[in-house]
């Protein structure tokens, strides 16, 4: 009974307490946002809810602090992209008069930040993504790389759409590639647009030659070019190797093909009696050309 009586007491004391006037509270309060949605978008999550202190029955009080039958209250922006905040100064008084008969001690915040952007369409060039597909060792894109369409279309966001500068990058997801590509490849977007930006076609038809090298080496004859009489190599003996790559296509010509070391005593270093090989003939074909020794050392006698 006790129990009882304590209960029923201190429900008619906070029955009583409520409906008392001047409380005074922190809460937040809901945001409904109004603008043209068919031209804009908002790139980050619209705020939901603004802090305010307000003051009032202690009824009203919790109703608006649990956001009990609240409504949103409404901003409207006529021309969204103008500025990314609003002064809570310029709605104190929208707001105080939207709350009412709640009354409104203060906005706790100076602004409310936001950025919505203009809705835009941007034809973009395609090209391949460098760090989504590789070639096979030796091997080399032949030509250029074509794309059919050859202009991808995206809408968004002004902010995103310009990122991409004109370019839209395409992902082969592709490792070790040695023969001539050709696929219809899916256009894929960040995660962090693909909720914002659309993209037009949804795939595209790549198709690239390819060249691959092989590796090969030859021993060289030395041609010895302004000689003196009393100048000679530190070691006669030497026979100096070449190491290059060498497109397949043209790797069978090559085998009949005689080089020379040349050795022009005119172009010696001074400095250490020095001579650097020069290959003879250097078929613009051959590719990674090293020479063992690169050099000779010069003896006089």
């Amino acid at each position: 009974m006790v129990v009882l009586c304590c209960v029923a007491a201190t429900t008619f004391w906070i029955l009583n307490a409520l409906n008392k006037d001047n409380y005074n509270t922190i809460v937040d309060y809901p945001l409904q946002w109004d603008f043209d949605q068919d031209n804009y978008v908002a790139v980050k999550p619209l705020p939901k809810s603004i802090q305010i202190q307000i003051s009032g029955n202690g009824w009203d009080l919790l109703r608006k602090y649990f956001n009990f039958s609240a409504p949103p209250f409404p901003i409207l922006l006529a021309k969204p992209a103008d500025k990314n905040y609003i002064l809570t100064a310029d709605i104190q008084r929208a707001l105080s008069e939207f709350i009412a008969p709640t009354y409104l001690e203060n906005i706790l915040e100076d602004s409310i930040i936001f950025q919505i952007d203009p809705i835009i369409k941007s034809s973009l060039t395609p090209y391949l993504d460098t760090t989504a597909y590789s070639l096979d060792k030796h091997v080399e894109l032949d030509g250029q790389v074509r794309f059919t369409p050859d202009k991808v279309e995206i809408r968004g966001p002004s902010s995103l759409v310009e990122a991409y500068q004109g370019k839209f990058p395409i992902s082969l997801n592709e490792r070790g590639i040695k023969n001539n590509f050709s696929a219809k490849v899916t256009l894929e977007l960040e995660d962090k647009v693909v909720e914002l930006v659309q993209i037009n076609p949804s795939t595209i038809q790549v198709d690239f030659k390819v060249l691959t090298f092989l590796e090969g080496n030859k021993r060289l004859k030395i041609k010895k070019l302004n000689f003196p009489k009393n100048v000679s190599l530190s070691n006669e003996e030497l026979i100096p190797v070449i190491t290059y790559l060498v497109e397949e296509s043209k790797a069978k010509g090559l085998a009949e093909m005689e080089f020379e070391a040349v050795l022009d005593y005119k172009k010696r270093n001074r400095a250490d009696s020095t001579l650097k090989i020069t290959l003879n003939p250097a078929p613009s074909y051959l590719k990674d050309i090293r020479i063992d020794p690169p050099q000779v050392k010069l003896r006089y006698d």
